[in-house]
């Protein structure tokens, strides 16, 4: 295991696990959002966004954290393992609340150099609102990674579910005896 995409809704503690096991395995972390987003919450082009992710996909070992689902053919190209972080509704929309109030309450920039901040308006009063597209998607990230476990186009590629804090914990542990 060299190069892992870690995958799951939004809230589900994609971030966290990533740099975990990216710290586990010596391996670069790479934030597909930070590669993604420009500065005020402008996106990038596909044309901008492909390359970055290939450049940060040429190293010998990564973590690479984050779904966009039109960069599966880059990612996945190179990937020999796809972990999904697929906790509970409710754990991982609590998560998700916590997380946007404590960004939101902080004022910190998400991605250096892009001055993106969170806010309570942009988080709870807007339709762009990341609490919203929680509802709107959660239950189809589910459907859509389920089948992909089961996709015959990745069976090169090992894939792992886990779907508790204590998996993960085991996991990651798993990963440390030697």
């Amino acid at each position: 295991m060299k190069k892992v995409n870690v995958i799951g809704t939004t809230g589900s503690g994609k971030s966290s696990f990533s740099k975990r096991l990216a710290n586990v395995m010596d391996a670069q972390y790479i934030h597909m959002d930070q590669l993604f987003w420009k500065p005020d919450w402008v996106e990038s082009t596909d044309v901008e966004f492909f390359p970055k992710l290939e450049r940060a996909l040429s190293q010998s070992s990564w973590v690479l954290d984050g779904n966009y689902s039109r960069t599966n053919p880059i990612k996945w190209a190179h990937a020999d393992t796809i972990i999904w972080i697929d906790y509970a509704y409710s754990r991982t929309f609590f998560q998700l609340l916590k997380r946007t109030i404590v960004r939101a309450t902080s004022k910190r920039e998400l991605w250096v150099g892009t001055g993106n901040k969170e806010s309570f308006v942009k988080s709870f009063m807007s339709k762009k609102s990341i609490l919203l597209w929680f509802f709107k998607n959660y239950r189809k990230n589910k459907t859509r990674y389920s089948e992909l476990m089961r996709s015959p186009t990745l069976q090169n590629v090992r894939f792992i579910r886990l779907q508790s804090p204590k998996q993960v914990n085991q996991f990651l542990k798993s990963l440390n005896v030697d």
